[in-house]
């Protein structure tokens, strides 16, 4: 993954320890003051967001463990590889995107940023500026070429 997406998930990591799970363990506290747990269901909800909480947090503790982070300002070339900024054309509307290849954690197609094991990016791989790729789709084939790489 980049810095920026690493850096994301330490930052969401270090607001669930810090401000969501002492909020819960609140919660679940003030519930068990009012009674009978086996009927009590704010306990209940509280227990289950408890869960999900705790659940992210191991989550997000082993995929910062065993991220990889690669950092693109040390990368140039004419090469599509991870980190790369793409503007692609599509040959038949002539639509232009820009994309920049991420991992999968940070992916976010609306920003412009594409999970490296999508089918575009994968595509796009190895190629570089001029070349023309094509993509299967579920609505048919989509041809694309590449007009630009950039690594800034």
């Amino acid at each position: 993954m980049t810095p920026a997406g690493h850096a994301k998930l330490k930052e969401e990591l270090g607001r669930l320890k810090t401000e969501e799970r002492p909020r819960i363990i609140r919660e679940i506290g003030t519930a068990r003051e009012h009674g009978d747990l086996s009927e009590n269901a704010e306990y209940h909800a509280a227990k289950d967001r408890q869960g999900m909480i705790e659940a992210r947090i191991s989550e997000l503790e082993s995929k910062i463990g065993l991220a990889e982070v690669i950092d693109i300002s040390n990368l140039s070339g004419d090469h599509i590889q991870f980190g790369a900024k793409v503007t692609v054309v599509d040959e038949e509307t002539e639509e232009e995107s820009t994309y920049q290849i991420v991992g999968a954690d940070e992916a976010e197609v609306n920003e412009g940023r594409l999970s490296i094991s999508s089918p575009l990016a994968r595509a796009l791989i190895g190629k570089s500026s001029g070349d023309a790729i094509e993509i299967n789709t579920p609505g048919g084939a989509r041809n694309y070429e590449i007009l630009a790489v950039k690594y800034k």
